[in-house]
């Protein structure tokens, strides 16, 4: 993943205190690494130059260090450091800039920004704005919940009854976290968090009562902000012709950006509480955790009577 200078300079100017000195038709350079690179050596024209996509950083040694140098030195150093593949480069702690510098990002159409942050805040706050924007995202529709310490996304058609459900489970001592639309963002390899939005926090339809605002009506410890996502129950109406498993040995899942979760279909017909299941499709879940499997330790059991001698 990556995104532009452009997107960047937009998004993140304010937080890191920068300004645009030169370089604006390199707006398209893309940067591809949430680390910067504190130029240090590189400065010299010595060193190899940092990695491709990464933010550069000048900080006061090196500006120090540049400062030291002759005119035609000046000139050579900066001509091959704006030369490279960088697709930015932060002075630091409002530091004058060389003209030199300035000059040379303006040849080779490099953004060149500078930033009142000291270098070492300069650096981690890039870090944290830049893992901000790499975030993947989508939406889902359906209902999170935090049932037992586990984050179950409830998800199924319109008017299946997911929301009833998910009443019936805070009544019963879950959290609440959102309804409807579930904001999902990925923040790392295997970990999708979801959330509401600003708009509808704390709020659930119901049917014939309208609108809830589920803390007024239970209170701060009945909703949370965001849960980890960890069992996705799917929720449809119950069709005689179709199969269904009967046994609990397959292990279905779900894809999320390109994280698979967990998932457990659950037919809805009249008569079943569908709180109850939910409840116990998560207890169940945390033994499996733990490695035990009641299904397959039925099976297994099931199968070495079978192949047991008959007794006389």
């Amino acid at each position: 993943m990556a995104i532009s200078v452009t997107v960047f300079r937009k998004e993140c100017c304010g937080v890191l205190q920068m300004r645009l000195l030169a370089g604006e038709k390199g707006g398209n350079r893309e940067i591809a690494k949430t680390r910067a690179h504190e130029a240090g050596l590189e400065i010299t024209g010595e060193t190899l130059p940092a990695e491709a996509g990464r933010v550069k950083i000048l900080g006061e040694a090196e500006i120090a260090y540049f400062l030291r140098q002759d005119a035609g030195r000046q000139a050579e150093i900066a001509d091959r450091f704006f030369s490279g593949a960088s697709p930015c480069v932060v002075v630091s702690s409002s530091m004058p800039v060389p003209q030199p510098l300035v000059d040379a990002a303006g040849r080779h159409d490099m953004p060149l920004f500078s930033s009142t942050l000291p270098t070492a805040d300069l650096n981690e706050e890039i870090h944290a704005e830049l893992r901000r924007l790499f975030r993947e995202s989508t939406t889902v529709h359906g209902v999170l919940m935090d049932v037992l310490g586990v984050g179950v996304l409830l998800v199924g058609r319109s008017g299946v009854g997911k929301s009833e459900c998910a009443l019936d489970l805070v009544l019963r001592g879950s959290r609440f976290v959102a309804d409807d639309i579930v904001l999902v963002e990925k923040l790392g390899p295997a970990t999708l968090v979801g959330g509401g939005n600003e708009l509808t926090q704390h709020h659930m339809e119901i049917r014939g009562l309208g609108i809830l605002n589920i803390r007024d009506l239970f209170g701060l410890t009945a909703t949370a902000q965001a849960k980890k996502i960890e069992l996705v129950v799917r929720i449809e109406s119950w069709e005689a012709e179709k199969e269904y498993d009967r046994l609990g040995v397959e292990n279905d899942s779900v894809e999320i950006l390109g994280v698979r979760l967990p998932s457990l279909l659950v037919p809805v017909s009249p008569g079943r509480n569908l709180a109850t299941i939910v409840e116990v499709a998560v207890r169940n879940h945390l033994l499996k955790l733990r490695g035990v499997h009641s299904a397959a330790e039925l099976v297994d059991r099931q199968s070495r009577k079978a192949g047991e001698p008959a007794k006389p």
